[in-house]
């Protein structure tokens, strides 16, 4: 695992991203994310397609509350799976989301730079 600070700077990412989505609150959604996010959703099984969303994407529609009505159980089970060289995997259990996470440690802080998830 990596250092107990780079530990604790993740779980905060984790939580600007999925607290600015509840709230609605760009700036925290924004600090979250890599400028080269792709956040891809599990899509139509019986298609194979992935829906993608970009970075200025999620910010757009957390600028228009979309994350709302997902806020009504807050509760995020976050669990670091590893930490190395610079690289993180993250896996998050919430009410309304079930994601894994990959984020990059940067001059700016560690970053989400990947995100795959399926609505629970």
């Amino acid at each position: 695992m990596g250092e107990p600070q780079d530990e604790e700077q993740i779980q905060q990412v984790v939580l600007d991203y999925f607290e600015g989505w509840f709230d609605g609150n760009v700036t925290r959604m924004d600090r979250a994310l890599h400028a080269d996010l792709v956040k891809r959703g599990r899509g139509d099984p019986r298609i194979g397609a992935l829906g993608v969303i970009t970075k200025s994407q999620m910010l757009e529609m957390t600028a228009a509350g979309e994350g709302a009505a997902d806020a009504i159980d807050r509760h995020l089970e976050i669990t670091i799976e590893d930490v190395y060289g610079g690289i993180a995997s993250v896996t998050v259990r919430s009410a309304p989301y079930r994601e894994y996470l990959h984020l990059v440690q940067t001059s700016d802080g560690w970053k989400i730079a990947n995100a795959l998830y399926v609505p629970t």
